[in-house]
């Protein structure tokens, strides 16, 4: 296997990534807490770990990827009670909404998708380890998990408890030993969604329930433990000390956070008001145009997200799919030709594969990845245009291109659809934004067409510049002219 490097934040540096077991990956990621449609942020880390798994995929290892929903939380139970019906009801449209945006996505399902109220077995297992490791304690039906008791919490924050206590806003709970003790398990008030447990009536408390999913399927040690930058601390802290507390080994070899996106230079959040629902873009927009922001751009740098980016999005994309168009048509225009082999083209894509893999082994560069990607398609474009009459040889190299593209897009999930389709659909959504419609387009190239064939040429480029000026690019062949909305 090619080696691939990896930033681990839990010693802060770049590290060879060793499985535990040769060959074979155990990975957990962070899933959604289902109470409402997840915004744009959310769905940046389940495109990468998409990616990343596929990755490791492709260099020999047999995943086994678990990411879960939380079904169990306040803000599900503030929406049930908000409208009138129960919590169960509430996480099970929300797991459907989720399931369908991660659909629209084109992303493959995870091995296992665990529910916390499936798991309670096994949290309170858990929470009873730690009581009787000393790790916990009861007080009035609540467990709260002992800090002081792990003396390597703070580890993966890099955050000091002392710090911490000294600079806390927050009235101090008497019954507490140390003001950041948290809860394992917590009594249920009247109408809340409730279980038995050796405590008393109640419901797990946020951090306990991922320690318990992953050592119920992975087991006590996993080899990659990812989610956002925001969960570092305090939920992966502290499923650190319950994990570790509990079993004595390291929960994860390797801890993965994405970085967020940032609005105009802000964090995304519904107290600044610049929530921005995924349904919402998916719909405007298109989902490969998300994808490839979120791909185009390392996973550990802050991502700016805005109308803007999305324009740069477009454009990349049109880049690729035209290439992609122009493949598909040559390819089908010379049906009759028989391939030969090229030699020239092949050794040139194997070129681009080794620096390809060459940045995604150094901690997922995909930015540079993309960067050989458009060096191909320009290679590309200035051996190939419209009607050509290609040789074998020729269209040997057309179609080495196109399985290239492909190659590298299954990775992302990118680039796999129809491109004339998918160019035709980037077009539509456009010329809403423009306020323009297709068929009057047509008939203005149609109407153009007619004037070059006359010989008419000053009068044609006249109307090229009325359709420039609305945005609209046009390009003659010997098949006739072919139009596209600007990008």
């Amino acid at each position: 296997m090619s080696t691939l490097i990896v930033y681990n934040s839990l010693t802060k540096k770049k590290e060879p990534f060793q499985s535990l077991v040769p060959g074979q990956v155990k990975m957990y990621c962070c899933g959604p807490t289902v109470y409402d449609l997840l915004h744009v942020g959310n769905f940046r880390g389940a495109i990468f770990y998409n990616f990343l798994r596929h990755w490791l995929e492709h260099l020999g290892y047999k995943v086994t990827f678990v990411y879960n929903y939380t079904d169990v939380d306040d803000k599900i139970i503030k929406r049930a009670i908000d409208e009138n019906i129960t919590s169960d009801q509430v996480s099970e449209r929300y797991i459907e909404e989720f399931e369908k945006d991660f659909s629209s996505l084109g992303l493959r399902r995870h091995d296992f998708n665990p529910r916390v109220t499936t798991h309670m077995k096994d949290i309170i297992r858990i929470i009873e380890d730690l009581i009787a490791k000393q790790k916990a304690y009861v007080v009035e039906g609540e467990v709260l998990y002992s800090i002081s008791s792990f003396k390597e919490y703070g580890k993966l924050s890099g955050r000091n408890p002392e710090e911490l206590i000294a600079g806390a806003r927050v009235e101090i709970d008497p019954r507490k030993r140390n003001p950041l003790d948290f809860a394992l398990w917590k009594p249920s008030k009247p109408g809340e969604p409730s279980w038995s447990s050796p405590w008393g009536p109640g419901r797990p408390g946020w951090h306990i329930e991922c320690s318990a999913m992953v050592r119920s399927i992975l087991g006590d040690e996993i080899d990659i433990h990812g989610g956002g930058s925001d969960l570092m601390f305090p939920h992966h802290e502290n499923e650190i000390a319950q994990s570790e507390g509990c079993t004595g080994v390291p929960l994860a070899r390797y801890w993965i956070h994405n970085n967020m996106f940032t609005f105009s230079g802000q964090k995304m959040s519904k107290s600044l008001g610049n929530v921005w629902k995924a349904r919402e873009f998916l719909t405007e927009y298109h989902p490969e145009i998300y994808k490839y922001m979120v791909l185009s751009v390392h996973y550990r740098s802050l991502s700016e997200f805005s109308e803007a980016t999305a324009d740069l999005a477009i454009k990349a994309l049109a880049r690729i799919y035209s290439s992609l168009a122009l493949a598909a048509h040559l390819l089908n225009e010379n049906s009759s030709v028989e391939i030969v082999p090229n030699t020239d083209w092949e050794e040139k894509t194997k070129n681009y594969w080794s620096h390809i893999e060459a940045a995604l082994n150094d901690d997922f560069g995909t930015p540079e990845a993309f960067a050989q990607i458009f060096e191909l398609v320009r290679e590309f474009n200035q051996n190939f245009r419209r009607g050509m009459k290609l040789n074998g040889k020729q269209k040997g190299a057309v179609e080495i291109y196109r399985s290239f593209i492909q190659r590298f897009g299954f990775l992302l999930s990118l680039f796999q659809l129809e491109p004339q389709k998918f160019l035709m659909e980037l077009d539509d959504r456009l010329l809403v934004k423009k306020n323009l419609k297709r068929e009057d387009i047509n008939q203005l190239v149609m109407a153009r067409q007619k004037i070059r064939d006359a010989k008419d040429f000053k009068k044609a480029d006249e109307l090229r510049g009325e359709l420039s000026s609305m945005g609209i690019q046009v390009a003659d062949t010997p098949q006739g002219s072919f139009w596209e909305v600007q990008k």
